[in-house]
């Protein structure tokens, strides 16, 4: 194929998986973070492509060491103000690159707590959910900042139901009015601006909605009729309370548990027992997925 038949429609290229622990100490009392970044740029020419000319190159181990730079002398506040920074850096720095994303995964650490005390310098690791953001700055232009939580596994026992669906020749699913409720949550949220708002309490704030949607009250408990019904007020919710969200996506599996069937064991006899025992089947699942964003208001 002649050159003059093909365009190019995206270049990219940067360093992943970059992680470091960031420890800041204020006397006594120290703070951490472990991160993973991954940094892409994306060049106003496409010469290294074409020409074989890598003179407009920054190299990914540049990338790389300027990350473990930044965060030297700049810290790390939080995960969305450094991502922030580094896509500042790279278009600050070289004029010809014309779009940065930065992605940043945080490792989940929470301070320890020793007889109802949080310790000054320890800390555990926790299995509650993993934060991740993503800035994508075009030169020029105002940075696009989302954050989010992933892997995040929830489950509860009781009020979830499944009921009122097309049953015909291909259904084989029984109607369910109780049933095991397990998923593992991903969700994606855009903020309209990426300054003025504390990034660390609004994904806090996300996160309590999340848990309240699905878990509801600790002593009631709340009705799920559907994942998707329990999808959509989660997020209804979360962009109630923190008005910089302007776009969220949340996906919600749905990890099975069927009953064991007992039926096969005629001769014993369970009649009275409080025990129920579940399979767990992680594939195939269910996959329930949603993406609102705020209806824009007419202007008058």
């Amino acid at each position: 194929m002649a050159e003059a038949d093909m365009v190019f429609v995206n270049t990219e290229y940067g360093k992943d998986y970059v992680r470091l622990l960031h420890v800041r100490r204020e006397g006594p009392l120290h703070h951490t973070r472990e991160i993973e970044v991954n940094t892409t740029l994306t060049l106003a020419c496409q010469k290294d492509y074409t020409h074989a000319d890598n003179s407009d190159i920054i190299a990914t181990d540049t990338q790389k060491n300027t990350v473990y730079i930044l965060a030297k002398q700049r810290g790390i506040h939080n995960i969305e103000t450094f991502a922030l920074i580094l896509s500042n850096h790279f278009l600050d720095k070289y004029r010809h690159v014309t779009r940065v994303h930065i992605h940043i995964k945080e490792a989940p650490w929470r301070r320890m707590e020793v007889k109802g005390r949080p310790h000054n310098h320890a800390f555990i690791s926790t299995n509650d959910g993993t934060r991740f953001c993503d800035v994508a700055h075009k030169r020029y232009e105002t940075p696009v900042v989302s954050a989010g939580i992933t892997d995040l596994k929830l489950m509860k026992t009781t009020q979830s139901a499944f009921t009122n669906f097309i049953r015909d020749e291909y259904c084989s699913l029984p109607e369910m009015n109780d049933r095991v409720f397990c998923t593992i949550v991903t969700a994606k949220w855009q903020y309209s601006r990426s300054a003025g708002f504390c990034f660390d309490r609004a994904w806090e704030v996300v996160k309590s909605s999340i848990l309240e949607e699905f878990g509801g009250p600790s002593d009631t408990g709340v009705f799920s009729p559907s994942v998707q019904h329990t999808l959509y007020l989660t997020i209804k919710t979360a962009m109630a309370k923190v008005q910089e969200i302007d776009l969220m996506e949340i996906e919600l599996p749905n990890v099975h548990a069927y009953n064991v069937d007992y039926t096969k064991f005629p001769a014993l006899n369970f009649k009275g027992s409080v025990n129920e025992v579940f399979m767990p089947v992680d594939k195939p699942s269910g996959n329930i997925k949603a993406t609102l964003a705020r209806a824009k208001k007419a202007k008058l």
